[in-house]
């Protein structure tokens, strides 16, 4: 599904294509106030491991974390990379929700503030319960990354402490794994 792309009123979500879209996204998301919630910066070797993931993501399940470009506006470039969004299936070691539809997000510290995660993340939930047949969604953060959290409540999502775990791949504060979903039937209900 290459050639897969969402465009909303601001934003295209879309596959990486190129070796210059990956450089361009490790260079906008992969900084410290960025990366403080998931794990901290990667070396060359986390970010070899990253890209891999979400390329196996895509080949196995045919889509995964989008590429998330601005449309021009206020005064920017068409085309300027955000970071990524979009679905993948659950899959950390030792996770409660492994197989589940999972949104995810990450984009530039710029780019924060200004709706774009919450855009992003409607045209993903909607690709998830549309396009690919999801009943539920899932959202991972760890309880201290209160602004992600704060968008899956927004997004209509709700806490699922049943489902929280430890995700043993990291130390605190990014171990203790906290859990949001929405079904297909609340989401058709915020539409």
């Amino acid at each position: 599904m290459t050639d897969f792309r969402i465009e909303t009123e601001r934003l295209v979500l879309r596959e990486f294509t190129s070796e210059g879209d990956w450089e361009a996204f490790f260079r906008v998301t992969n900084t410290p106030v960025v990366m403080e919630w998931l794990g901290g910066v990667l070396d060359g070797t986390g970010i070899a491991q990253q890209r891999t993931r979400i390329e196996q993501c895509t080949a196995t399940n045919g889509h995964c974390f989008w590429l998330v470009e601005r449309k021009r506006d206020e005064g920017h470039l068409a085309g300027e990379v955000l970071g990524f969004c979009g679905l993948k299936r659950a899959d950390a070691p030792g996770s409660t929700v492994t197989g589940e539809m999972e949104i995810g997000w990450r984009l530039r510290e710029d780019a924060w503030g200004k709706g774009y995660a919450r855009e992003a993340a409607a045209a993903s939930l909607d690709a998830g319960f549309t396009q690919f047949g999801a009943k539920q969604i899932m959202a991972l953060t760890v309880a201290e990354n209160r602004a992600s959290w704060g968008l899956m409540i927004r997004l209509g999502m709700r806490r699922r402490e049943d489902l929280d775990y430890p995700d043993d791949r990291y130390d605190p504060p990014w171990r203790d794994t906290i859990v949001y979903s929405i079904s297909r039937e609340e989401w058709e209900q915020q539409q």
